[in-house]
């Protein structure tokens, strides 16, 4: 194979060519890389192979560096920079724009009429063209917006719902005393039990359970506007209190009593803690605003009309009924009066545009959704879609766009409309240089870079970069079986399945009603085009009525004090309509894998989401050395004083502010990067130091603890999974979603395994290279085999294949889906005239299909 690590360029070449010498970045190895411009350059290889590192950490990271370098200082400080990345040189680099995989704005204002600019050219319209009622004065563009004092409806101030407490909102469990905390929204630790005391001194019985105290006191309680300031008597009984108080006893201090609502009402509105608004939320109720109706807006500008609706109206059609509603007026036709030929003019001026916006939009198989649809309930796929739908509209040229698998959470059949987008932003002179797994999207391209061999130091190398016929030579390319062995599957017999979970009436977003049934003891895949209601099913009905049939909260991972997407009150209506009415007696347990982070702060690690960092510490502590100084486990964690490096407090780094440029992060001076002081690191377990440890990889720890089952079980688990080359102290921040999903899978593999357990994974290959997606798919078949269920929502169609049972959900998206198309084996889904993973199945199956 000829080497690739220096690309060799002529004079001619070097102008179509972005040339990238001496790379760093994480774990790239000093790479060297020459990419064409102004074409589709497709960056693939095993997940942790160092694509992104090179797409985004030294790429776009460069071009955006450069672009900030013309920004004016002060103006500078207001950008969130992306750092410098670690490479020699890079010529060639055209401005770039970013595209990648994130969540939405967690505000529920953001929404897909303000992230993709559609919003303000409809209030224009109702604006200028709208008709208005007799007599009512002209309003302006921003008297549309409910995002403005001018629109917002005055009682819900813009936001749809108007919140509230009620007594069982903050109540929840009213068999509780006021002691064992039945007033569930006041705050935990000691600001709650100030409140209590308060009580007792003001002469309310707190060991009674809730519901018995008279209705006027649990009133006063929770709503009133009254704040006494008393004395309180701390570590006291209610019968020395009141003797306390009767003799006039010094208190340990004044308390000022604070009621419930006014707690919680003040807190949520004044919070700068996104972790404290989310537990507050929890305790106020959502319902529709009665003035507005939800639509958000001033009845003034509700009561302006354009093809006989309001913009609440028309904000709430999917965009794909909407282009309908806007094309006769786009092509001249009056809109309602056509008395006034230049308000008609207006408006097909301003609905051209608009459909042309919309029609993009559609174009990717994103007409389901509509404009007030907040951006917080939307995937990373939807919003990386509809960012690249502006873009597109935008008429850019010369600009590098820098792309995170835009095929995420994409159907084969929309993804052939998102490789035609593609296209169009190629052909208007730009480049696109796209991180991607996916075998349809990587044929498609001009260039292919491929990183690898393997993950984490494994990787970072360049195996190929070339035009993607030529990787069919390469030997060492994890990405070329997959890629040209077109090969079918080899054929087997799916499972039978030992029971069923049926569900019957169920009711969310686009489900209307129907009944489903899921097969027990198998390997089950729910497929449908994106938006077809899969998760809606899955990860939303089925989760809940199962969890609570089983006692359990809504499955959520833990992530060390992860902040939330979103930190909204319960809204009415938000509630899942449906049972089930068989197979309950044969679930045990349910457990939920996402690939939402294992945590957002360096501070949490491999190490401690798994739990082996525990047992880790034990064995420091047991040494004779840590026993003579009576070091105990908490000494070595690097979240405790006592032990960790006080200057850095732990992190291993500091951080030096430069003003206008890119905080710099360079390893604690004093400890340098170990994060512990010098009096733990003089601690040795078999020569070496805790630090040690969390240096070491999965795979290095496995065999340097082998003796240890504690210690062994957790990490074969994590090579199992193909995580071995993670390092044990990595932070949660430098992993990727599919890693972070595969950290979850393998916490749970290590467990005891029971039979009974039903497991539920939404898209659980976004993000995985083919070869890891066969790894994950051993582990789960090893699960099923166990006597388990295993339900995946997947696009993926080697996935699919391997089902025992499909269940594909539309046949469209939004309204046109929600509905189970077709059930049953692979072989008989590919058979099915309705459904559209037909006939992307039967090309993954082979002839014998």
């Amino acid at each position: 194979m000829p080497d690739r690590r220096t690309p060799q360029t002529t004079p001619h070449d070097r102008g179509r060519f972005v040339q990238v010498r001496g790379a760093r970045e994480h774990n790239l190895k000093d790479v060297d890389v020459d990419i064409p411009r102004e074409a589709l350059v497709v960056f693939t290889g095993v997940s942790g192979s160092g694509k992104s590192s090179l797409a985004f950490g030294t790429l776009y990271a460069e071009a955006q560096r450069r672009y900030l370098d013309s920004v004016a200082p002060y103006a500078r400080r207001l950008i969130d920079q992306a750092g410098v990345p670690d490479v020699d040189a890079i010529e060639g680099l055209p401005p770039a724009v970013a595209l990648q995989q994130q969540r939405g704005a967690s505000t529920t204002r953001s929404s897909v009429g303000s992230v993709t600019t559609v919003s303000n050219s409809l209030r224009m319209l109702y604006s200028r063209a709208g008709c208005y009622p007799p007599g009512q004065s002209i309003i302006y563009a921003d008297g549309f917006s409910p995002n403005t004092p001018q629109g917002a409806c005055p009682q819900c101030h813009g936001l749809g719902s108007i919140f509230e407490v009620t007594e069982r909102s903050m109540v929840p469990d009213d068999s509780l005393t006021i002691r064992e905390r039945a007033v569930a929204a006041w705050p935990p630790a000691w600001h709650g039990q100030n409140q209590r005391d308060i009580l007792v001194t003001l002469g309310y019985d707190i060991d009674i359970p809730w519901r018995e105290l008279p209705r006027e006191q649990r009133d006063w309680i929770l709503f009133t506007d009254e704040q006494p300031v008393v004395p309180v008597y701390r570590d006291l009984t209610p019968a020395q209190t009141r003797a306390a108080v009767e003799r006039g006893d010094n208190p340990s201090y004044k308390g000022t009593f604070t009621s419930a609502e006014r707690y919680v009402l003040h807190t949520f509105a004044n919070t700068q803690s996104a972790l404290i608004k989310k537990r507050i939320a929890q305790y106020m109720v959502g319902t529709q605003c009665p003035l507005c109706d939800g639509k958000r807006l001033r009845r003034e500008a509700l009561a302006v009309t354009f093809a006989g609706l309001d913009i609440g109206e028309v904000s709430r059609l999917p965009l794909k009924q909407l282009a309908g509603l806007l094309r006769p007026v786009a092509a001249g036709a009056p809109a309602g009066d056509d008395s006034h030929p230049e308000q008609t003019l207006v408006a097909q001026r301003i609905a051209q545009d608009l459909l042309a916006r919309i029609d993009i939009i559609t174009g990717l198989g994103l007409g389901y959704l509509s404009l007030e649809r907040s951006t917080p309930t939307l995937s990373p796929g939807e919003l990386q879609r509809l960012r690249l739908a502006t873009q597109i509209r935008s008429n850019l040229f010369g600009v590098v766009y820098v792309l995170d698998e835009p095929s995420a959470g994409l159907h084969p059949a929309d993804t052939e409309a998102l490789l035609v987008a593609l296209e169009q932003l190629k052909g208007a002179g730009n480049s696109l240089f796209v991180v991607e797994h996916e075998t349809d999207v990587i044929r498609r391209a001009d260039w292919l870079v491929e990183l690898g061999p393997a993950a984490g130091e494994q990787g970072g190398q360049v195996l190929y970069s070339g035009a993607p016929a030529g990787l069919a030579n390469v030997a060492a390319s994890p990405t070329a079986r997959y890629l040209f062995d077109r090969s079918p599957l080899p054929p087997c017999t799916p499972r039978e399945a030992d029971g069923w979970l049926k569900l019957e009436g169920v009711r969310r977003n686009n489900l209307d009603g129907i009944d489903v049934a899921f097969p027990l003891g198998v390997f089950t895949v729910v497929t449908g085009v994106s938006g077809s209601g899969k998760s809606s099913l899955v990860s939303q009905v089925l989760v809940e009525l199962l969890g609570e049939h089983l006692g359990q909260d809504p499955p959520v991972e833990p992530d060390d004090g992860d902040l939330p997407d979103s930190a909204e009150p319960e809204r009415a209506g938000s509630t899942t309509d449906g049972r089930i009415v068989e197979g309950l007696e044969r679930v045990r347990r349910l457990v939920r894998v996402d690939q939402k982070p294992i945590g957002r702060t360096p501070r949490s690690n491999l190490a401690t989401y798994t739990g082996l960092f525990d047992h880790v510490r034990k064995l420091f502590a047991a040494t004779p050395e840590a026993r003579k100084r009576r070091y105990d486990a908490g000494r070595f964690s690097f979240n405790v004083a006592k032990g960790r490096c006080d200057n850095c407090e732990g992190e291993g780094f500091v951080s030096v502010e430069l003003l206008f440029m890119p905080s710099v992060y360079a390893p604690c001076p004093v400890c340098h990067g170990a994060r512990y002081n010098a009096k733990t690191l003089e601690i040795r377990y078999r020569e070496r130091t805790i630090a040690d440890v969390l240096g070491m990889t999965a795979d290095a720890a496995a065999d340097f603890f082998a003796e240890d089952a504690q210690v062994a079980r957790p990490l074969a688990a994590l090579r199992e999974v193909g995580l071995g080359y993670l390092r044990l102290g990595q932070p949660a921040t430098e992993l990727s979603g599919g890693e972070a999903q595969r950290i979850k899978l393998a916490t749970e593999l290590q467990r005891v395994q029971r039979s009974g357990t039903l497991y539920i994974l939404d898209e659980p290959t976004t993000g995985l290279h083919p070869a890891d997606v066969d790894l994950l798919m051993r582990q789960l078949d090893g699960l099923v085999q166990a006597g388990n269920s295993v339900i995946v929502v997947e696009h993926d169609m080697r996935v699919a294949a391997a089902g025992d049972w499909i269940i594909d959900i539309g046949p469209g998206a939004g309204d046109e889906g929600g509905q189970v198309v077709a059930q049953g084996t692979p072989e008989t889904i590919v058979k099915s005239k309705r459904s559209r993973t037909a006939r992307y199945l039967a090309a993954e199956l082979g002839p014998a299909a």
